[in-house]
């Protein structure tokens, strides 16, 4: 049996749940979600939680239990609590600025980077007190979709990736970057 897939999910008032024939929509004043549910797993409600279970135990169905149970869950406290990923610029010179549907980052390239904000998603520029050497400015990006949260957060990283000499970039807060010693070290 999967751990991960035995385990009920709470379902919190005001949040609807609806099971139709391959796909578990879940709903909430502040969003509406939906997953896929890989063939033979089932959803069923009982009273206030959700359960999964799977129709056999042969080899790739325990990995799918699991994994529908983690998309559910994921929907569900995405349209109660939403999800939250936070960057941190770190650069002599870098900027950015947000605007109603874009971001504006000024990142030592020839041109100012105009970064699109997806629907659904919302993030936020300010600068909070940090002991980081050249420390500019913490982006927060947050959404319900914990994929698309964590996958706008990787684009806006890619576009300046911290440097390994002098730790300048675009990096998560809780990320450690390790910097090599250059020239004068050697």
């Amino acid at each position: 049996m999967s751990r991960v897939g035995k385990k009920p999910i709470k379902i919190p008032a005001g949040v609807k749940v609806s099971i139709r024939e391959g796909v578990l929509e879940v709903a909430s004043k502040r969003a509406t979600l939906s997953s896929p549910i890989p063939a033979g797993i089932r959803f069923k409600i009982e009273g206030d939680e959700l359960l999964a279970t799977r129709d056999s135990d042969e080899k790739p169905m325990p990995a799918y239990h699991g994994l529908a149970r983690a998309l559910a869950a994921n929907n569900v406290r995405g349209v109660t609590e939403g999800f939250t990923k936070t960057l941190e610029l770190v650069g002599i010179g870098f900027k950015a600025e947000a605007k109603p549907k874009a971001v504006t980052f000024n990142l030592g390239y020839s041109h100012p980077i105009e970064f699109p904000i997806p629907e659904g998603i919302s993030i936020k520029v300010e600068r909070l007190p940090r002991t980081l050497q050249n420390y500019i400015a913490t982006v927060t990006i947050s959404g319900a979709d914990r994929q698309l949260v964590g996958q706008v957060a990787a684009d806006i990283r890619a576009l300046r990736r911290p440097d390994s000499y002098k730790g300048k970039g675009i990096r998560y807060s809780n990320e450690t970057v390790r910097l090599k010693v250059g020239k004068k070290g050697a």
